[in-house]
């Protein structure tokens, strides 16, 4: 994919951009919202989240539905969340309880933000970000994320009440199994078709005149291109080429961002990334520490693309120490935390794609759940 912008021009130093969910947390934060809020009867929170997440892969990957983008499930949830008592407090104070941090993550993004400007560009709502920021001790006015203010806007209860039952029905309904390569609802279940077709009718009609509906019109995510607005908008600031940029990222909503480093000649990294997110980087990492990711930044603002590329072609304890790039403190840190077994590291290409696809998801699968 290519885009129609100019990355060109600038100068000076490298940086540091990374998504948030995956690189530096295992949670899920809008699925944990859905579970622990959205609880009405036989109503299940990780059920509707379920359903309305695969809804909004059907929206964006077989029906390209013009003005969806991907993850804009944190669109589509907020009403509900809103009738089941939500506030900013209830959400900041659920996303502090549920912050499972990766091992070393809080090392790693103190260490790369000391060496060059760091970013954090992430679909996740701000609370999560507030929270992720306070435990790790990143500065939250180097983040990208979106912005929510849930408390701005009332219902009725009759409003209230009305998206409770209409969650207690989404939620009875079975997440839709996508065939490989659909490319219309034909192609699916009778089942899942119907269903599809009622959410279409439940959000593009039935709810529009509802006042929490300012949610779903309001709220921008950052996934898919508006990552990619946030890239140009980094580059503004730090002045710094998108071919001077290591960008890590773990699923489909980084796609569009790793493409644009890429294609700039940067370096794309995918961090216990799904199949998505692989294909479109330079170099897939399976780990369950982040301390190696911090020796790749390393490596990255000392000798760029090329001499992390060098190294992961020759993996190894040795390598790393021979190749003079690397500070002794994070020789010593990765010994420490991996001793001789040093997680997966590798360059990604055609040859080898299925299998790093499957050791990467296997272990996501794992960890994430």
């Amino acid at each position: 994919m290519e885009f129609d912008v100019d990355v060109t021009g600038c100068s000076g130093g490298k940086q540091f951009v990374t998504n948030c969910n995956g690189p530096i947390t295992w949670n899920d934060n809008a699925r944990e919202l859905c579970v622990e809020i959205i609880r009405n009867g036989d109503s299940d929170g990780g059920r509707f989240f379920d359903v309305i997440s695969r809804y909004d892969d059907v929206l964006a990957h077989v029906l390209h539905r013009e003005s969806y983008h991907i993850g804009d499930t944190l669109r589509l949830i907020l009403p509900f969340l809103k009738a089941f008592g939500a506030t900013d407090t209830k959400v900041l104070r659920s996303s502090m309880d549920h912050l499972r941090i990766l091992p070393g993550a809080d090392k790693t993004m103190r260490f790369v933000h000391d060496l060059m400007p760091s970013f954090i560009v992430s679909a996740s709502y701000e609370h999560h970000l507030m929270a992720v920021c306070d435990a790790i001790g990143f500065p939250f006015t180097d983040v990208y994320c979106t912005a929510v203010r849930i408390d701005v806007i009332e219902a009725d209860e009759w409003e209230k009440e009305l998206l409770r039952r209409i969650a207690t029905e989404i939620a009875s309904m079975e997440p839709m199994t996508m065939p490989p390569e659909a490319v219309s609802l034909d192609e699916f279940s009778d089942i899942d078709r119907a269903n599809v077709e009622r959410l279409d009718q439940l959000f593009w009609d039935e709810l529009t005149d509802l006042e929490t509906y300012d949610y779903i019109i309001e709220v921008d995510p950052v996934g898919g291109t508006e990552k990619t607005y946030s890239l140009m908008d980094i580059r503004r600031k730090t002045g710094i080429d998108m071919g001077d940029t290591m960008y890590i990222g773990d699923e489909i909503t980084d796609v569009q961002a790793m493409q644009l480093v890429r294609e700039s000649g940067g370096l794309a990294m995918s961090y216990n990334g799904d199949g998505y997110a692989i294909r479109d980087a330079d170099v897939a990492i399976v780990s369950e520490n982040t301390a190696v990711t911090s020796l790749l930044a390393d490596v990255f603002y000392h000798g760029g693309r090329d001499a992390v590329l060098d190294l992961v072609d020759d993996w190894g304890l040795d390598t790393i120490r021979r190749s003079g790039m690397v500070d002794d403190y994070l020789v010593t840190e990765v010994t420490r935390v991996f001793g001789d077994r040093l997680p997966m590291v590798r360059r990604v290409d055609d040859d080898h794609m299925t299998e790093i696809v499957e050791a990467s998801e296997s272990f996501r699968r794992r960890w994430l759940g």
